[in-house]
């Protein structure tokens, strides 16, 4: 049976999915600071970099420009960028070296938590980096799985992301 899919995303979907990354940016930046003000800077430059990079590639060429997508990054985008097209977006082919950025949003932070553990062992460090991987894998996972991509009209036109982790048919 196929699912259904929205033509703008529900607000309560777009709220939880976009909860997960800001929870990540959150705990990421928690132990950044423990470090200092400018890891901090620039570990919160770097998600936003991150933020503005897939809107600019991606976003722009998706069918949700302009309306609500799973994480309202579409409305967000038509913003700030002007529309692409989506058949754009249904050729492009990502890689996992593509996702690299992406990963270092919560890749970094761990790291840095890992090191701040050794030199100087605190709980709230390793509660935020147990946390930080919980989110980065399981809720991702969960969100994308049956929240997000579970429902996105982008689907149906073509999706790399969807390409680079879907099962092969």
């Amino acid at each position: 049976m196929k699912n259904k899919t929205f033509e703008n995303f529900p607000a309560w979907m777009i709220c939880l999915a976009s909860s997960l990354s800001i929870l990540i940016y959150i705990f990421g930046a928690f132990i950044m600071v423990q470090i200092s003000i400018l890891a901090l800077i620039l570990y919160l430059a770097f998600c936003v970099w991150c933020e503005i990079r897939v809107m600019k590639i991606s976003c722009i060429n998706c069918y949700y420009y302009g309306r609500f997508c799973g994480f309202g990054r579409g409305k967000l985008c038509s913003l700030f960028f002007k529309p692409g097209k989506t058949k754009n977006l249904c050729k492009k082919q990502i890689s996992w070296k593509d996702m690299i950025p992406d990963f270092l949003v919560s890749i970094i932070p761990i790291a840095a938590g890992i090191i701040l553990l050794i030199i100087n062992f605190r709980i709230l460090i390793l509660i935020f980096s147990v946390l930080l991987f919980v989110l980065m894998t399981f809720g991702n996972a969960l969100i994308r799985g049956k929240i997000a991509c579970k429902y996105c009209r982008q689907r149906e036109y073509g999706c790399p992301a969807e390409k680079l982790f879907g099962k092969k048919k």
